[in-house]
């Protein structure tokens, strides 16, 4: 019966917000039934990923939800640098990164904490993305530095954002043949593996399906929703900032929510950890440097990768404290609590900007 109204919650709110949208009906009602959409389809996505992880294992479950999960984002990116929305993309990178360490970590370390005392996952993964995190943050770092330097010109801008974006995405890559491919069992996670007598909800060729029909609804929704997002934060007086790196954020992050959550509270923690710290670490180290290097073949103007001090703040508390929770391999909920505070404290400094 349960599973009947979600479905059927599911196609009738799809279909509003697509009504919504094609019907150009009051920009803050598309908002909010668009945004109801969102968690619908978000669950569903949630369910064919863990149903696909069963047959290909936790942890590239994990890696499977987190990249569809971020297609989305880049996708509606992808339209706001062809539009030159620079500042609007950087502010959703800086809100992707900071939602999925503090947000969906933390939520994910609090619901499974509570239902579980401790929880355990691989400290040699953990140590590993603690040091992809530390590298992410250098690879942003780094050009806003140098980029105030004397007699430091656009062209020299543009070809330091080019390197890096390059150098970032050829990290990303080798990762993952590194933690994919050849040292695979190193980075193996008993508890991730384990199916706990649990039976897949589809076939794996329906899985694979659901999926990617999950996947295709995922980014329609966001659309339509990024859609309303001018008009309502002009109605409530929120900047383009905040709208940017939380809103949007929050929206795009939403199937990474609620997959990493119900895995925690499985006691799949270390596919929940691989959801969230690996999405933020596959925003930061290839989606990022992709739209950079799409922006200089769109043959308009090159984006580049200099982040504002603000951003570039929240990115880096934000890996600090999630290297710090992180690193040791277990997780309880009091570090959940701490993780969502942080973001907290963020989302305050960003709405009075």
């Amino acid at each position: 019966m349960r599973q009947k109204l979600f479905y059927g919650g599911l196609i009738v709110m799809f279909a509003l917000s697509a009504i919504g949208h094609f019907a150009h009906w009051d920009m803050t009602l598309q908002f909010i039934i668009s945004a109801i959409a969102v968690v619908f389809v978000a669950g569903f996505l949630g369910k064919a990923t863990e149903s696909v992880a069963h047959y290909a294992g936790q942890r590239l479950g994990g890696f499977l939800n987190a990249t569809f999960g971020n297609a989305a984002e880049l996708i509606i990116a992808i339209f706001l640098v062809k539009e030159g929305l620079f500042d609007t993309v950087k502010a959703s990178i800086t809100g992707s990164i900071i939602g999925n360490l503090l947000l969906v970590l933390g939520l994910s370390l609090l619901a499974g904490g509570i239902k579980f005392k401790q929880q355990f996952f691989n400290n040699q993964l953990a140590e590993h993305n603690a040091t992809l995190m530390i590298m992410a943050v250098i690879g942003l770092f780094v050009p806003a530095v140098f980029v105030g330097a004397e007699h430091f010109s656009l062209n020299k801008d543009h070809f330091l954002s080019i390197t890096v974006a390059c150098i970032l995405i050829v990290s990303y890559i080798l990762w993952l043949v590194f933690s994919m491919i050849t040292h695979k069992d190193v980075l193996a996670d008993k508890e991730m593996n384990a199916d706990h007598g649990e039976e897949p909800a589809w076939s794996k060729g329906m899985s694979i399906v659901f999926l990617l029909i999950a996947t295709v609804m995922v980014a329609f929704v966001s659309e339509w929703l990024v859609h309303t997002l001018d008009s309502f934060s002009e109605k409530f007086g929120l900047s383009e900032l905040f709208v940017g790196a939380f809103v949007i954020a929050i929206i795009g992050n939403a199937a990474e929510h609620s997959a990493a959550v119900m895995l925690a509270m499985k006691n799949k923690i270390g596919a929940a950890v691989e959801i969230a710290i690996g999405s933020s670490l596959q925003i930061a180290l290839f989606v990022a440097p992709v739209l950079i290097l799409l922006s200089t073949v769109m043959g308009g103007q090159t984006m580049d990768i200099i982040f504002s001090p603000i951003e570039l703040t929240a990115i880096g508390v934000s890996v600090f404290i999630a290297k710090s929770v992180s690193r040791d391999g277990t997780t309880n909920w009091y570090e959940g609590f701490l993780l969502l505070m942080v973001y907290v404290i963020l989302g305050v400094a960003f709405y009075l900007v």
